[in-house]
Parts: C-alpha cells; sequence; structure tokens
C-alpha cells in the first residue's frame, strides 16, 4: 500500500511518550507485550501476535477482546521471536515504511537480535527503524539522506564484515571511499553541519544511529 506505515510494539522498554510519534493512520501490531501495552493505552492493535507468555492471563484477554486479529503462537514449537513474526505480519500489508518500538531494553540478547533484524528489511525493500527515547536506528545498503532534527549524533557500524565505498557528505568529518570494518569506531559520533547529510555506500550493510544525550 502506497504511503502505508506500520508500527510494531514489541516487549521491551516502552514509554508513554511513543504514543506522541504515531501517525492517525499507522497499522498498529503488538508482538506479546507490546500489545499488551497498546490496549492499555486505548488502542486496538490490527494484528496481536507471539507466545504471550509476556502477560497474565487477564491482560491477555482484553488484548483477545480489543484487538481485530489475534496470532497466538506456541512458545515452544517456533524458531522467530516475537518481533520478528510481528514483521512477518507487517509485510503483508506492503508498507512503505515500518517502525519498531519496545525493539531495545534490558535484555541485551533481544536487543541485538532486533537491531540485526533490520538488515533483513532490506530484502524486503522496506524502510525499518528502530526508535527509543534516544536513539533512532536503521540500517541501508545504497543511499540514505537525514534531515538535522533533535538527534545530535550519527554513528555508523558495520553490518557485515566490511562496509565498502563509504561517502559523507554534509557531515563535519566527511568520508570519501572509506571502509569500515567490524570493529572500528572511525564512523562513531559525526554531526550534520547544515541542515541535512547524506551516506552512500557501494557494498555493505550500514547501521546508521542517530542519537541524543
Amino acid at each position: 500500500m502506497l504511503n502505508t506505515r506500520v508500527a510494531i510494539f514489541t516487549g521491551g522498554e516502552l514509554h508513554e511518550e511513543y504514543i506522541e510519534k504515531l501517525n492517525a493512520d499507522d497499522i498498529l501490531i503488538g508482538a506479546d507485550y507490546g500489545a499488551w501495552y497498546l490496549v492499555n493505552q486505548q488502542l486496538k492493535p490490527t494484528i496481536a501476535v507471539g507466545d504471550f507468555d509476556s502477560v497474565s492471563e487477564e491482560q491477555y484477554r482484553r488484548i483477545e477482546e480489543y484487538s481485530h486479529q489475534v496470532v497466538r503462537c506456541d512458545p515452544i514449537d517456533k524458531d522467530l521471536s516475537d518481533t520478528e513474526l510481528a514483521l512477518k505480519y507487517a509485510y503483508s500489508f506492503h508498507p512503505a515504511e515500518i517502525v519498531i518500538f519496545g525493539a531495545t531494553g534490558s535484555r541485551l540478547d533481544h536487543t541485538l537480535a532486533n537491531i540485526q533484524i533490520l538488515s533483513k528489511t532490506l530484502k524486503q525493500g522496506v524502510r525499518c527503524s528502530i526508535i527509543n527515547r534516544n536513539n533512532l536506528i536503521t540500517a541501508m545498503d545504497s543511499c540514505l539522506t537525514i534531515h538535522k532534527s533533535e538527534y545530535d549524533y550519527i554513528s555508523l557500524i558495520p553490518l557485515t564484515t566490511e562496509v565498502r565505498g563509504i561517502d559523507l557528505d554534509g557531515f563535519m568529518y566527511p568520508l570519501s571511499g572509506a571502509v569500515l570494518s567490524i570493529g572500528d569506531s572511525l564512523g562513531i559520533s559525526n554531526q550534520i553541519v547544515n541542515s541535512k547529510g547524506t551516506i552512500r555506500i557501494k557494498e555493505g550493510i550500514l547501521l546508521v544511529i542517530q542519537s541524543k544525550d
């Protein structure tokens, strides 16, 4: 669907102010506890998906009551995380963009897995970002233009062994034809100089993290 945006709420850190970042016509998908978060905010998930091992029976009953569709999975007999299951259903709407809330938190294993999932969305041709209180995280494999915003810092981290042919225009620290390998810190804490900055790469997948203190 042209210009459709899907907002996924999953089971990490969720805050009330995330609701302010929603558009009126967003398609809402709740993954496990993320579905309860939406229902508790008086919002109706288009789809609630997961094994729901993070909610009580009463919370699950309300999720069933207020969601348009509920897909409950066996917590043992499944190969995908709740977040990846939510992405699978998000793709069915053929969105132009997906935003994920609650993908980061105290469980570092889930946080890293969710960040790495961003690389899979590139294969679907969908722009996908993870948003939390201090960061906007996305993955890229060609060209990305970032407009100056509330996020002061831009960091570039390779998601593949190497990322080649990196060009940065409009940044405090420009690059031309650079190579970043896993473990390199060259791409950390750059800043946009004027109104926007453009990142281009020729090979690999790059994680782009926009941050504020």
